[in-house]
């Protein structure tokens, strides 16, 4: 068996994706989870400088939806086709960039500028998101494609406690139901809940 080892901070973010999909495999993995304090001395031996990294025996793999293409390859989480393969990319690709969205707000130094952005887009920019995904989501009988669960299911179940954080929307499953469907059938998953009710309870 190769060793396995995932390298990311101590939250979800855009780590937790990799985590529970490599728990749905099954996969012995060790969860390296760097503290802020360890990042420094640690960035400069990563592939890219940043993380998560998947490294298989000894080898760095990076990026976030990269490496869940991956798992999703090695674990069957994708459809039969190229077209079938085209349609995860594009709605994952949809849901990272409503992240990419909120994260540029979020992680805006200027509190002034941050606001009036924060006020622009949730009247002008978010709902369409929101509505986009959870027809999609409605389309796919609960999931994010192909009416079954893929590797895409895992990327939004993931992040999905780090959106709400940048989003500033605590109750964003309650205003769109659709959302809670992905993450109930992700979670809902026998090996993936064990991970998660033995994994260090994290905000994000």
């Amino acid at each position: 068996m190769p060793k396995v080892v995932f390298y990311y901070f101590p939250v979800k973010a855009l780590g937790e994706s990799a985590r529970l999909l490599l728990a749905y495999g099954g996969e012995e993995f060790e969860d390296r989870r760097v503290s802020s304090e360890d990042w420094p001395a640690f960035k400069p031996k990563t592939l890219f400088g940043q993380m998560p990294i998947l490294e298989i025996d000894g080898k760095q793999y990076a990026q976030s939806l990269a490496i869940s293409r991956y798992l999703g390859r090695k674990y069957g989480l994708v459809g039969e086709t190229p077209e079938d393969a085209f349609e995860i990319d594009q709605n994952v690709d949809l849901v990272n960039d409503l992240r990419g969205k909120a994260a540029a707000v979020d992680y805006e130094p200027d509190e002034a500028v941050k606001e009036k952005k924060y006020e622009e887009y949730v009247k002008n920019v978010y709902p369409d998101f929101f509505e986009r995904l959870s027809a999609i989501i409605e389309k796919n009988n609960g999931f994010l494609a192909l009416g079954k669960l893929t590797w895409g299911d895992f990327v939004l179940a993931g992040m999905f406690d780090y959106l709400k954080k940048m989003l500033r929307m605590p109750d964003l499953e309650k205003k769109y139901p659709a959302f809670q469907k992905v993450i109930d059938n992700v979670y809902s998953i026998p090996k993936v809940k064990a991970y998660a009710d033995a994994a260090p309870a994290t905000d994000f």
